[in-house]
């Protein structure tokens, strides 16, 4: 059996659902790049397993989000990194392959490289928003950085670290979305506006109440001529959301929920208030006008407040933009009327919302061509050594920033 026939082993971890997806895609371009057989193994989600991927650990058990669900789980997660290292140091693979989840990802490259493993991170941890501090540590134990977001590897230049900027996955699930039929929604009348108070019972809970309360101010402005759809990420979500819009106070006439489909929703809709995260960078590469909403307990407000430096916006399309596209209500200023006059203006206001496209146009051209996963594997290819399958280091050409190569 000569080299090129052996299997390269490639220990994948992936600890979110999101993650998931991620890994998978990029199991798929490799195999698609390499010149030999693969063979993954590492802990993920359905989709890592589809790919096959061999799970030590899944998703189910894996995604534990917060501080309070951490301290929890802290012996099993304690256990969960005793067992990878070990399967490490059995395995010996050609690759440490970790996506997202830096908490345990990081530690474990950590691990990998003193033992001379190769390393690479894909998803950069969010260090320009807190904790700076990690940028040199980050630098020390990964071979290769793949950033998803334009403006993060310069963030790394004073280091020696490869990073490689390679589009944002989202684009081409957005493009996948609007390839793909339309699907039939249970609009009515003449103003869509879509509704997504986030896929938490917190964030439902408490962000929900204030989203129906803009509706039904909305509706009235409007004589009543639109709709609303809220687009939950799963069946309890979805039973959850209802519960808390059939207690509401207040709430629209035409308020329908379904199951999924919220890129289909945000494609269809004219305008969305939507709370913080990745459903907002979707909706600017949508093209959807929306406003972004979030409110957190007294007590995440104010540690985020100490943990978060140097970041004027929480808004990721706003972050990448360098200044407000979409208008940022939070906390208290997550007001029902203040969120329903940004939607009607939206609806209403032909500059306001020509203005808001170009801005999200802009933004949107920032965030790659499309072929994410394609991309992270070739640089994959040209900045990690692995075997006799990929290019030279040599090759690799790199700006006069000091570590991004193109």
């Amino acid at each position: 059996m000569t080299l090129s026939d052996e299997p390269l082993r490639i220990l994948i971890c992936a600890g979110e659902v999101s993650g998931d997806m991620h890994a998978a895609a990029l199991m798929r371009a490799l195999r698609e790049r390499l010149g030999r057989p693969v063979v993954f193994r590492g802990f993920g989600g359905d989709a890592m397993a589809a790919e096959g991927a061999e799970l030590l650990y899944h998703t189910d058990r894996t995604a534990i989000m917060g501080i309070t669900p951490v301290i929890r789980n802290f012996f099993f997660l304690l256990g969960m990194m005793r067992r990878m290292r070990r399967e490490m140091l059995a395995w010996r693979p050609d690759l440490l392959l970790t996506v997202d989840y830096p908490g345990m990802n990081l530690r474990l490259a950590r691990f990998a490289h003193a033992r001379g493993i190769k390393t690479a991170h894909y998803i950069c941890p969010q260090v320009w928003a807190w904790h700076r501090g990690r940028i040199p540590k980050i630098a020390r134990y990964l071979d290769l950085l793949l950033c998803i977001l334009p403006f993060e590897p310069e963030l790394f230049k004073e280091t020696r670290l490869n990073v490689c900027f390679t589009g944002h996955p989202l684009v081409d699930r957005v493009a996948e979305t609007r390839a793909a039929p339309e699907a039939v929604l249970p609009w009515q009348g003449l103003h869509r506006v879509a509704l997504l108070p986030g896929s938490r019972k917190s964030e439902i809970d408490r962000i929900l109440p204030c989203l129906l309360e803009a509706a039904a101010m909305l509706e009235q402005r409007l004589g009543g001529d639109c709709s609303f759809i809220i687009p939950a990420p799963n069946a309890m979500i979805k039973r959850l959301g209802e519960t808390v819009a059939k207690s509401a106070p207040v709430k629209p006439q035409r308020l329908f929920f379904v199951e999924g489909q919220a890129r289909q929703v945000m494609m269809q809709a004219h305008a969305a208030a939507v709370a913080s995260g990745t459903a907002t960078l979707e909706a600017c590469l949508l093209r959807c006008p929306t406003v972004l909403v979030y409110a957190a307990s007294a007590f995440t407000a104010f540690c985020a407040r100490l943990l978060v430096k140097g970041v004027k916006h929480i808004g990721l399309a706003n972050i990448i933009s360098g200044r407000e596209i979409m208008p940022e209500l939070l906390q208290e200023q997550m007001r029902a009327d203040r969120v329903a006059e940004a939607l009607h203006e939206y609806l209403t206001a032909d500059a306001v919302r020509e203005r808001a496209l170009r801005d999200m146009d802009a933004a949107n051209a920032r965030l790659g061509a499309g072929d994410a996963a394609g991309r992270a594997v070739e640089a994959l290819i040209e900045g990690v050594a692995l075997g006799d399958v990929v290019l030279d280091s040599g090759t690799r050409t790199q700006d006069s920033g000091g570590g991004v190569f193109h």
